[in-house]
């Protein structure tokens, strides 16, 4: 593999003679140091190099979302460094001691919760750092610790100075302090720093970053997989004799599982063209046949009768007693296709054997357990000589962690089918990612909402059927609770309105294919759904949306005392409520989740033809403790144009139980003319740190569809917008 070597890489390969400081987790769970060459059972969060090198070893991979340079900023702040001093390596595959800490013995990135989980953790390792080094030199130079101070690298003080790389090698044999004193947050300099740039971002400006695509290891094969044409298929048998005389072609052979057929040749290209010339017989006697229409049909169907489960405390029996009483009932209808991840790198990775007879994945990856469980299982190899070699990911939105492991047991299974003597990498096209990936569920929702005389709300029968992400696969005992799987109701029947007689009713969809947690997942329509459906209420009640929805946010608790704040620091920063051009329409959208806060107020224009334009979105967050303000301004930034852009034109249907899309052109991500502009505003908060990557994503949506629906238009209930003759400039 072609990467170029860092000083700090150098080092590590010098050998032996070269002195390290780790501080990390004993097996016991203790924080404790010692130097790399004696570091049996230490599993460090920072490691400082002789040179002074400090790097910060990240356990949640980074696809873009800033987790690298958050966790570095931690450590930077503990040990009184400049950010851009700090380098970063990933951490190798071990639950034991990098595990996801809301995921339980999982190590894996997901939720937006790698700064939430980490927040502690990673400033604990760097305080302890700088304590263990600030003994290790009051030792050598006979004075007290407290005499000393630690900042850019440099200890000093008692009239001497000296290179934090002068003390690694006497630091590591000193017992780390249990609990280290944190720095104060008037004392930080790093985290909440708005001047502090993504670290990262130069080894991708540059190309020296590696992705998972960018791997090329000596005498490697290529695999491209012939899938399964639709969910359910398997192999009977193929014929690849077209592609025998293929410069480049080696061998095809049929997966195990009969779920495609593996395509070796000596370079992506061979692959491909091999894949595409060799014929396949398939048995479709258990495939899904459906078109989407259907699905779609039967998805309303099931919002209109009784409900599978119960998902609220209040029964439908009380809140349609509380509705009979009410002044006036509005309801709507929803619906909410099957959406792609379509992340801009396709899934790739490579296995290859290592000299001790185990092996080493080389991944973008997202869950590091799973590769290194899927590879166990299916080689038989003793997982202590399993190695996973996490690498950046260009994109994921949750297409890289899912309940079937997917494109890591097809590479696991094509290495398998070989004589392990060649190392093997498996490459998706844009094609493959699009017809053959795991999908956003295609949801439907009823919405009844009562108001009594004086607006306000006295009932709400919210029904929603779709197909479970949770049910059958490895999180489905976390997630699944009496029937209800939690992720098909989160930001509905959690909502922190106060919204007496709210009933809350799920209905399990049939399976129509594979279906993954998608950039904010259930909130990603619930919060269509509810914020939409506040602005209709909001309009019978003869009220502004703004004002409607902070009289349903008493601040009766700090949730909501914090959900109104986003709201009417949106309202204030858009101008929501004062005169806008003429044919400019404002909506807007608040919502909470994984812990996160967030409002947004969309300015649409209009033209004679009745084109919109979005002209402008303002947004808000309260997310807590803001570690890196650059990064969350730009994962907010990026999870409104993730929002909007499936909402306005995306959608997954089939034919035949056929994925239709193949591709950007009819699967079109969000464009640069699509949003003039975005404002983010992070709300100052002493509140631990919460979700960022995700929480932006929701109040999208809604905001723009409010927006629509206010320039005089029907609110847009059945997504995407375009099928609702919606036309964008």
């Amino acid at each position: 593999m072609t990467i170029n070597t860092s000083r700090r890489g150098f080092l590590k390969g010098a050998g032996a003679a070269i002195a390290v400081l780790a501080v990390g987790i004993t097996p016991k769970g203790t924080l404790a140091a010692a130097s790399t060459e004696a570091a049996a059972g230490i599993t460090p969060f920072v490691k400082i190099y002789a040179d002074g090198t400090v790097a910060a070893v990240i356990k949640h991979f980074e696809g873009g979302q800033g987790a690298s340079t958050g966790l570095s900023t931690l450590i930077a702040e503990e040990l009184n460094m400049e950010l851009e001093d700090i380098t970063f390596e990933m951490a190798p595959s071990n639950p034991a001691v990098y595990n996801n800490l809301f995921f339980g013995p999982f190590q894996g990135t997901g939720g937006s919760t790698a700064i939430a989980n980490s927040f502690m953790q990673y400033r604990t390792a760097g305080a302890a750092a700088r304590d263990v080094l600030l003994q290790a030199a009051a030792v050598e130079w006979g004075v007290d610790a407290t005499a000393l101070t630690l900042k850019d690298g440099t200890i000093t003080g008692a009239g001497k100075e000296g290179k934090i790389g002068d003390f690694v090698a006497a630091a590591a044999q000193l017992e780390v302090p249990a609990e280290p004193k944190l720095k104060d947050p008037e004392e930080w300099t790093q985290i909440g720093n708005p001047q502090k740039a993504r670290r990262d971002s130069h080894d991708k400006i540059n190309g020296e970053g590696i992705f998972s695509m960018d791997v090329q290891l000596e005498n490697q094969m290529v695999v491209a997989i012939k899938r399964i044409p639709q969910f359910g298929a398997t192999v009977v048998s193929f014929d690849d004799s077209a592609a025998k005389d293929m410069k480049g072609f080696i061998m095809a052979q049929a997966l195990p599982n009969g779920a495609g057929v593996a395509v070796y040749a000596e370079n992506t290209w061979a692959a491909f063209q091999a894949r595409d010339a060799i014929e396949v017989e398939w048995d479709l006697s258990k495939a899904e046949t459906r078109s989407s229409d259907e699905i779609k049909a039967e998805l309303l169907a099931a919002v209109n009768t009784k409900p599978e489960y119960q998902a609220s405390k209040t029964t439908l029996a009380e809140t349609t007693t509380a509705m009979d009483g009410a002044a006036q009932v509005v309801e709507r209808e929803f619906f909410l296709p099957l959406l792609a991840h379509a992340p801009m790198e396709p899934m790739s990775a490579t296995i290859a054997a290592t000299e001790d007879g185990g092996v080493i994945m080389y991944d973008g990856a997202q869950g590091p357990t799973v590769n290194h469980g899927t590879m166990h299982q299916i080689l038989g190899i003793p997982m202590e000589k399993i190695q996973v070699k996490t690498l950046y990911a260009g994109g994921f939105f949750g297409r890289r962690l899912n309940a079937g492991a997917d494109y890591l047991v097809e590479v696991t299974l094509a290495f398998a089918m070989t004589d392990k003597t060649r190392p093997v990498k498996l490459v998706w096209s844009r094609e493959d990612d699009i017809t053959g990936g795991w999908y956003r569920p295609a949801y439907a929702h009823k919405v009844r909402v009562g108001l009594d005389d004086a607006g306000k709300i006295v009932g709400w029968d919210h029904r929603i059927a779709g197909q479970s992400i949770a049910k059958g696969g490895p999180f489905e005992a976390m997630i699944v609770h009496d029937g209800v799987d939690h992720t098909s109701v989160e930001g509905t029947v959690d909502t922190l309105y106060s919204v007496p007689g709210m009933h809350v009713g799920l209905t399990d969809g049939s399976v129509a294919t594979t279906v993954n947690f998608w950039r904010s997942v259930g909130h990603s329509h619930n919060a269509y759904v509810m914020e939409t459906m506040m602005d209709v209420a909001a309009a019978a009640a003869g009220q502004d949306p703004v004002s409607f929805r902070l009289a349903h946010l008493p601040g009766d608790t700090p949730d909501q005392i914090r959900k109104a704040g986003v709201l009417k620091l949106a309202a204030e920063k858009a101008g929501f409520g004062k005169d806008l051009p003429a044919g400019h329409f404002h909506g807007v959208a608040v919502h909470k989740s994984f812990g996160t806060y967030c409002a947004e107020v969309c300015e649409i224009s209009v033209d004679g033809d009745g084109v919109v334009q979005i002209e402008k979105f303002t947004a808000t967050a309260d997310c807590g403790v803001t570690v890196n303000p650059d990064v969350i301004k730009a994962q907010v930034e990026g999870a409104i144009g993730y929002g909007v852009g499936h909402i306005m034109r995306d959608e997954i249907t089939l034919d035949g139980g056929v994925v239709e899309q193949q591709n950007f052109p009819d699967y079109e991500p969000l464009r640069m003319r699509d949003i003039k502009a975005i404002e983010v505003h992070i709300v100052k908060s002493n509140e631990a740190p919460t979700g960022i990557g995700e929480p932006g994503t929701p109040p999208a949506g809604p905001a723009l569809a409010n927006a629509i629906a206010a320039s005089g238009r029907d609110l847009v209930t059945h997504l995407p917008m375009i099928k609702s003759d919606v036309t964008f400039a």
